[in-house]
């Protein structure tokens, strides 16, 4: 029953998705949000029952050169089964208000409402295959739907060159696992991942060729450190509902594909844990810093994507390191901790990139520097961003905290491993999550600060008259009920991790300490609650105070208004971190200097460049231009000097047979 839902599901999908390019623009997106609607509503059951008894639901059959093909939903597909389906629906229902504008302006908006279908569909489907060769083909239609997603403005330069690096860096993270299953076929003379278990185990340095190879693939798709340079430009050139589901749930196949490996290999070596560890603290510690200086909205919630990937890899070093140090408590904590933050993530991300398309799509810039004062005319809006921010900086009640807690739980244990090594991995991987945590918070208060409070800084936000429409602003109030839910209910929440997790371990029960820790989340609960009627108290005394307190205007001293320009601006805000770590950051300085005692026009801006791709990506790109220029007299347009190319080929390659012969 279990698989039957699912596959009526996927069928949904596509159906929903060819029914929607016959529908008229304005009925494109109601299609999707009814057909996704369905799909969320069918798996939800499976999904739960695998979650909770641990049962496995399957389906195999039999396709000529494929072998044996097999779909299953265990408890790890099935945590992602919901993530998926669920929060893809959410971004839908929120594409409904969102595409308005786009509408009857020449774009092709069925190509977007099947490809999106086909996105939700390929994603569902990656996270249950069970075989390699269907794994990889799955894998590559969830790359090009989402590429056609990305490039919706093809009018826009920006975006097609955004789309093309998105879609060679997916081509690149093909490659490696192309590389990764074929060894692994080779090794069990199978497709089939239950194969790859006997065969990989028997043979443990095979195992960790496998697993840096996969490793690396899927570190390109979640947007590791130093495989992440399309996601900084891919978000921000996407529609909103399409950077919501790719940051929030299309980069999590990458986390789903890291644990999935890890599952059928089990441990790797020593080196590859530690390595992972490391790589996962640069990811947050980039991500956060590249955040706080950029200036676009959405570019700086893509950063966040990268600072978050990295916080879920450090659960997963945890996790790893605690299996290596035979201490069950640490491994379930870390993983527990990073699965949660993989569901966490993807609510509060999708919110902050809904809000902000609703600004996008009232105020028609992405220049924090241009905004100031929505929280006025977009009170709504603002608020949910605000409660967004509140959990991407993982600060209580909310759910952000509350898979950090998990992580900072398993590393503090950690520190008592009983050697010195662990004591100082451990010392030095919570430092670097505070740090991580700490610089989060400077980032989300630059934007609101900036963004949502103060005066209007231009006429992109003096000209906004009205909040979002309701079908935007209701799947970000239920986002943000989300956030509050998790982060008041925790010890619920979790429960949902620990099958994953115990499968993952190959473990039946868990230890008495993790217990203790849920005991701790209840109490966590209780917490949360105080704090709120404490805050509720506040509020309402506050709001009584000022009801009987009259208010006069003072002499000002000849200050008659505040201007805009008296404002910080977000360059400002972050310039004294930004100028301490100098060396981090390639500065790009604009200037205008005055020329007479009351300039009308000067300006003084900074823009931040990634130095990765000042200094490797840009400069590989010329070379390999340089290289191909050498190359254009043969494409010359002559076919006839084409059919002597292909002869001298043919020639070629019967001398060379002949010679091997």
């Amino acid at each position: 029953m279990g698989m039957d839902f699912y596959f009526l599901s996927l069928l949904l999908l596509i159906i929903g998705g060819i029914v929607s390019i016959f529908a008229k623009e304005e009925h494109k997106m109601k299609i999707c949000s009814v057909f996704s609607g369905l799909c969320a509503l069918l798996l939800l059951k499976p999904a739960l029952i695998s979650l909770y008894t641990g049962q496995i639901f399957s389906f195999e059959f039999s396709l000529g050169i494929f072998q044996k093909i097999t779909f299953a939903i265990d408890s790890l597909s099935a945590f992602f089964l919901l993530v998926i389906s669920v929060m893809c629906f959410i971004a839908t229902i929120y594409a409904n208000g969102y595409i308005k504008p786009y509408l009857n302006k020449g774009l092709n908006t069925s190509s977007h409402s099947f490809f999106l279908m086909l996105l939700i569909a390929s994603m569902l489907s990656l996270v249950t295959a069970q075989n390699a060769l269907f794994f990889l083909i799955i894998w590559e239609i969830m790359s090009l739907s989402s590429f056609f997603l990305v490039i919706f403005e093809d009018n826009k330069k920006e975006v097609l060159n955004a789309g093309i690096k998105y879609l060679i860096y997916m081509h690149i993270c093909v490659i490696f696992l192309i590389l990764a299953y074929a060894i692994a076929s080779i090794a069990s003379n199978s497709f089939n991942f239950t194969d790859f278990i006997n065969a990989l185990n028997q043979n443990r340095h095979l195992a960790n060729i496998v697993f840096l190879l996969s490793f690396i693939g899927f570190s390109t798709k979640a947007g590791f450190v130093p495989v992440h340079n399309w996601l900084p430009e891919a978000h921000p050139a996407s529609l909103s509902h399409v950077s919501g589901m790719m940051s929030g749930v299309m980069i999590k196949t990458g986390i789903y594909g890291i644990l999935r490996t890890l599952f059928i290999i089990g441990l790797p070596s020593k080196l590859i844990v530690y390595g992972i560890l490391i790589l996962s603290i640069i990811s947050a510690l980039w991500g956060v810093l590249y955040a706080i200086s950029a200036h676009d909205i959405k570019k700086l919630l893509a950063y966040h994507s990268l600072e978050n990937i990295g916080i879920i890899g450090i659960g997963i070093s945890v996790g790893m390191l605690g299996m290596m140090w035979g201490n069950e408590t640490v491994a379930l904590l870390g993983f527990m901790g990073a699965i949660l933050h993989v569901l966490n993530h993807s609510i509060f991300k999708m919110l902050l990139f809904f809000a902000a398309g609703s600004v996008y799509n009232k105020t028609h810039t992405k220049d924090v520097e241009l905004l100031g004062g929505l929280i006025k005319k977009m009170p709504y809006t603002s608020v949910l961003f605000i409660i967004g921010s509140i959990a991407i900086c993982a600060l209580p009640p909310f759910n952000g905290f509350i898979s950090e807690f998990l992580i900072y739980a398993g590393m503090v244990l950690g520190l008592f491993g009983g050697n010195i090594a662990s004591f100082i991995t451990m010392v030095v991987a919570i430092s670097a999550l505070a740090l991580v945590g700490t610089m989060a918070i400077l980032c989300f208060t630059k934007v609101v600060g900036i963004s949502f409070l103060g005066n209007p800084r231009s006429e992109f936000s003096q000209n906004v008259n009205s909040d979002s429409e309701k079908v935007m602003l209701i799947p970000m109030g239920v986002l943000a009920l989300f956030t509050l839910l998790i982060g008041l209910f925790p010890q619920f929440i979790a429960t949902l991790t620990l099958t994953p997790v115990l499968n993952i371990l190959h473990l039946n029960t868990v230890s008495a300490e993790v217990f203790s820790i849920f005991s701790l989340m209840a109490l966590i609960s209780i917490s949360c609650f105080i704090f709120i009627i404490i805050l509720f108290l506040i509020a309402g005394l506050r709001f009584v105070i000022n009801k009987k307190t009259r208010q006069y205007s003072t002499w000002g001293c000849g200050y008659d208004k505040i201007n805009p320009k008296m404002q910080y601006s977000a360059s400002s805000y972050a310039g004294l971190l930004i100028s301490t770590l100098k060396p981090l950051f390639k500065r790009v300085l604009h200037i205008k200097k005055p020329k007479d005692l009351f300039p009308q026009n000067a300006y003084y801006e900074v823009k931040i460049e990634d130095i990765e791709e000042a200094y490797i990506v840009k400069p590989l790109i010329k070379l390999d231009e340089k290289i191909l220029a050498k190359f254009e007299r043969i494409q010359n347009g002559n076919i006839q000097q084409y059919i002597l190319f292909g002869l001298v080929f043919l020639i070629l390659m019967i001398i060379g047979l002949i010679f091997i012969g």
